[in-house]
């Protein structure tokens, strides 16, 4: 399973999402989106758009097909089949 977390470092429910994954050894890529800059920011920027069109922090893609936007812990255990 590849899990991609986008979140900010100043976030607080993105380091709650963090702390979920964490304790339930699930294995995921951590991009802090207001530590990009540039064209590498407006890049991870343009795919947290893709799969969630308001931008908000956190979001949490899924095998590149499904995604939950914010920290919804039962969500997130339905997708990631905890």
């Amino acid at each position: 399973m590849k899990v991609m977390l986008y979140g900010l470092s100043t976030c607080g429910w993105c380091r709650k999402t963090k702390q979920f994954l964490d304790e339930n050894d699930v294995e995921y890529e951590l991009t802090y989106v207001d530590l990009l800059k540039g064209e590498e920011k407006e890049q991870v920027l343009a795919e947290v758009r893709k799969w969630n069109p308001h931008s908000s922090f956190p979001t949490i893609v899924v095998d590149d097909k499904e995604s939950v936007s914010g920290f919804k812990e039962d969500r997130l255990r339905e997708v990631l089949g905890l």
